[in-house]
């Protein structure tokens, strides 16, 4: 079986101290952004700029956060470095990283863009030294068979730093100056920040999670398709921001091609053993709305007049994109990652796992056709009544894993 767990610096058999307790306080910041997303919701329709607060509590402040603390975790296991004498350089990234990101939340909410220019400095800051360290982790450390992993985190920081500055910019234009950079802000972010490290992160998390034997092809696939999204995602950004539509389009086949790369073994590792948790379907609904947004993108930028009308067409991808796969690729990683992060035994572990998967047939089920009753023509009830229940999904997540989190191991 194909695990990847924290690397250990034991002492007796002994896991090394404060490992739990980290992951304790670093899993409640995500988890804090998720619950303050249930909060707005419910006023959203009064805040002028309520939609794109909800959208960016979820991709800057729950997702990225949940990045930072977990793609370090997973480059740590995969190179097998030893683990870090004390959290103090985590904890300031992170700290840094909030600030900004509180910044720009008030900034873009309020309409004070010196405050989110401000904050978007900061946080560039932080994943600038994030990018440091698993740098400096990659060189030193020893051959290993899933370095690959590293270097998807690498190329989704680098696409991160791009689009940081852009999404800064666009606070201090006005809306005609907008369209293309934000038609390339928002695709390197969800493309390249997000979705190369979900694509660098499953080769090994799936199988892990499976529980079952990691299908021998999986690395190199990642290993090939790595290349060929980084091209895609150039084609696509550029295309973007020149409004060539045809090369963004290209990119978005390129990029389409890696992720199918990245798909093939791991559906022939779920062949060995199908999925049975809300952590393996959840991950596994996700990459498929994570091809149907692919494909809606395409369209839509194929049949824009101009980079306007694909930045308004834009914000329809954003549900299957952003809540389709990204959300549930994230609630689903935590439900996993979580339980078996905080330790105290199998016993422990089994405990908080069912908790997480309390009812998740009918929570993955509800959320899923919600979603695609959502993007369908239907009336504002109807979307008003699929969106609560996208909501009621979160919390059946949400308070459970508040409890795991606040619990403490006996």
């Amino acid at each position: 079986m194909s695990r990847v767990q924290a690397p250990t610096n034991t002492t007796n058999g002994r896991a090394p101290v404060g490992r739990a307790g980290w992951h304790r306080r670093a899993g409640l910041v995500p988890v804090a952004y998720l619950a303050g997303i249930v909060a707005v919701s419910t006023v959203h329709p009064f805040l002028a700029q309520g939609r794109w607060l909800l959208l960016h509590m979820l991709l800057l402040g729950a997702v990225t956060n949940a990045i930072v603390v977990w793609s370090a975790h997973f480059a740590a296991a995969v190179l097998r470095n030893p683990p870090p004498p004390t959290r103090r350089g985590e904890a300031l990234r992170l700290a840094v990283l909030n600030v900004g990101i509180l910044a720009v939340l008030a900034g873009g909410t309020a309409d004070r863009p010196w405050w989110g220019v401000v904050g978007a400095a900061a946080a560039f800051a932080a994943i600038g030294a994030h990018l440091y360290v698993l740098t400096s982790r990659l060189r030193r450390a020893l051959p290993a068979r899933f370095a690959v992993t590293v270097h998807y985190y690498l190329a989704a920081a680098v696409a991160l730093l791009a689009g940081i500055p852009a999404g800064a910019w666009m606070l201090l234009l006005d809306e005609q100056q907008r369209p293309r950079l934000l038609l390339f802000h928002a695709h390197v972010n969800l493309l390249g920040w997000v979705t190369l490290t979900v694509l660098g992160t499953l080769l090994t998390l799936w199988p892990t999670v499976l529980r079952t034997r990691m299908d021998p092809a999986a690395g190199r696939a990642a290993a090939n398709a790595l290349p060929v999204s980084a091209a895609g995602l150039v084609c696509l950004a550029v295309g973007a921001l020149a409004w060539w539509p045809v090369l963004a389009v290209a990119g978005l086949a390129l990029f389409a091609a890696a992720v199918l790369r990245v798909a093939a073994p791991a559906v022939a590792t779920a062949g060995q053993r199908p999925p049975a948790s809300f952590a393996t379907w959840s991950i596994a609904a996700g990459v498929g709305w994570l091809l149907v947004a692919l494909a809606w993108d395409a369209i839509t930028l194929l049949r824009a007049p101009d980079a306007a009308a694909a930045a308004d067409g834009f914000g329809g991808i954003l549900a299957p994109l952003g809540v389709g796969f990204t959300a549930q690729v994230l609630v689903g990683a935590l439900s996993y990652l979580l339980p078996m992060a905080l330790g105290g035994g199998p016993t422990a572990v089994r405990e908080r796992a069912a908790r997480l998967d309390t009812h998740w047939p009918q929570r993955v089920t509800m959320a899923n056709l919600a979603l695609a009753v959502y993007l369908l023509p239907v009336g504002p009830y109807v979307h008003i009544t699929t969106s609560l229940l996208i909501l009621v999904a979160l919390v059946q997540f949400l308070v459970p894993a508040l409890r795991v989190l606040l619990s403490r191991t006996r």
